[in-house]
Order: C-alpha cells, then structure tokens, then sequence
C-alpha cells in the first residue's frame, strides 16, 4: 500500500480548479451532475483511506481484533503502518461518521416537520402561507407530495410574470430532485474538508439549473432575473427553517448576470482543449486516481490479511 493510501485524503484539491471554471462555462445542468459525481467518489475514497489508516496503524497494538498472523514479521515488513496515523484515524473516522449520520437525522427531520406543518394547508402542489415574513422553497416528498411553499408577503411583492417565474424556479428544483445533489454535497463536505469548495459550487449550479429551467419554463430570462433579484431583496436577511437551508442561494447578483446574458449552451461535455475542459478532465483523473489508489489499498490489505489468517 504505502503512500498511496494517503493519496484520497489530499487529491480532493485537484477539484478545485474545475469548481469555479464549471460554474462559469459548464450549462448549470452539466456542472451540478459532474460536481456532484466527482465530490461523491473522491468522499468514498476519504473515508475508505480512513478505515485503512485505522486499520494498518492500528494492528500492533495490543488489544485490536485481527488474527494473531497479522504481527507476523513477513506480514508487518509487506504492510507499512504508523501507530500515529493509526490513533489519529480512530478519532478522524468516528467524527466522520457521527456528522454524515447527523446531516442525515436534520434532513429526514426537517423534511418530516415542513410536511406535518403542512397538512392541514390546502393545495396538492403549491401551498401558499398566509405569513407575514417572505420566503419560498421547495418540499420534496414520495410520490405526489411535493410542494411549493410560499408566503403571501412574497408574492404581494412580485407582478403575476414573476411569479410565474418563481413557481417555475422551485418546481424546477423538484422536477430534477436538486436535494439530492445538494445533500450529496453535502455530506461529502462532512468527510473531506478539502471537499467544502466544491460544495458551495454544486449549490450555486443548482440555483442556476432552476433559474435556466424557469427562464425555459416562461419564455423570459429577464422575467426570472427580476423575480429572482425582487425576492432577495424583500427576504434579506429572513431565516427560513427548511430544507433549502441545506444549502444557500448562492450569490444572486452572479444569478441575475447570468441569466441577463446569453443562455449556455447546453452540451453534456467541454471540448478537452479549453481551460475548462482540460479543469474537467484534471478532476476526472484525480477522482479516478483516488478510486483506484483506495481500491488496490483495500484489496491489498485483505489479500495479506487472508494470508496471515490461518484456516
């Protein structure tokens, strides 16, 4: 193994050049599906470098669960450990695990909570509130349960187009299950901190993604730019208990410049020699890289660990 096994933990930062060059030139569509892809491999393979280090470092001590094999001085010349790394991997994975199982206990809760709130509300898919505080979001749920909610102190601040184009925009997050993509992200986050970048860009593209939909939806991108910039505004400032506070609403004034400018062109793929592309291609192959250097480690480490196992 050696120092392969330690390549996932730092290769997260050959993602980060690509992060912003996809924001700015990939279609929103296209940067949230690669984003999402490359922060969930290079995640996998963090967390798996983890339970290695563990493991391996942690073999000599007196005490650990594996065979007696294991110390054999055949097996321990093969196999490079650090009691080091291997005491401080304990701690890294158990606070690893502990915060990816809390993301997930907020997000289940906070989505059971926003539909007990509202269930005696009518309207099968949009909900409005009578509220004096202006917010909307999308609730995703199974099968016909999802819903847009919106307060009636949003929508007395938007003429009838805009707010078209703001029910274009969250049915847009729910048609293409953005919470999926941001609570991806967002775990990834809670596995690397070196991952935290490319979370705040899969936010941002999914903004973007709905905000192209919408402005596909009502025929207006200017239409969806000002519905966009009149609801960051009178909501400035308004804490929203929801499920899109798993990520925020990116910077808005980048929003509204990009969907006053020219739509993107909407190809899967950035030709390999731009700056782009040639960013793409980098984090394809250190995601790539991480992958294959936690599988040869895992595969390595139970080879040797069946070998020094007696039958």
């Amino acid at each position: 193994m050696g120092v392969f096994v330690l390549l996932p933990l730092v290769l997260p930062l050959t993602a980060w050049p690509v992060a912003r060059l996809a924001e700015q030139h990939l279609h929103p569509r296209t940067a949230t599906r690669l984003l999402t892809a490359v922060t969930a491999v290079m995640a996998v393979c963090s967390t798996v470098c983890l339970a290695l280090l563990m493991v391996v470092g942690t073999a000599q001590l007196p005490g650990n669960p594996l065979p007696d094999g294991w110390s054999d001085p055949e097996v321990r010349e093969a196999v490079p450990y650090d009691e080091v790394a291997g005491r401080a991997a304990i701690p890294a994975l158990v606070l690893v695990l502990a915060a990816c199982a809390r993301t997930l206990w907020r997000h289940g809760r906070v989505r059971r909570r926003a539909h007990r709130a509202l269930a005696g509300v009518r309207g099968n898919q949009v909900a409005v509130l009578p509220d004096d505080v202006p917010y909307a979001y999308a609730l995703p749920g199974a099968g016909r349960r999802d819903r847009v909610v919106v307060t009636t102190a949003l929508l007395d601040h938007l003429e009838p187009a805009e707010r078209r184009a703001l029910f274009a925009h969250e049915r847009a997050h729910l048609t293409a299950r953005h919470h999926r993509f941001l609570l991806v992200a967002q775990l990834a986050a809670r596995t690397n901190p070196f991952l935290r970048p490319l979370r705040t860009a899969v936010a941002y593209t999914a903004e973007r993604w709905a905000d192209e939909d919408a402005a596909q939806a009502v025929g207006s991108r200017r239409t969806v730019a000002s519905a966009i910039g009149k609801a960051a505004l009178v909501s400035r400032g308004t804490p929203v208990p929801t499920l899109a506070a798993l990520a925020a609403v990116g910077p808005v004034p980048r929003r509204v410049a990009a969907l006053l400018a020219p739509a993107p062109a909407a190809r899967r793929w950035p030709p390999v020699f731009t700056s782009v592309g040639l960013a793409a291609w980098g984090a394809a192959a250190g995601a790539a890289v991480s992958a294959m250097s936690s599988a040869n480690s895992a595969v390595t480490m139970v080879l040797i660990l069946r070998a020094a196992t007696p039958l």
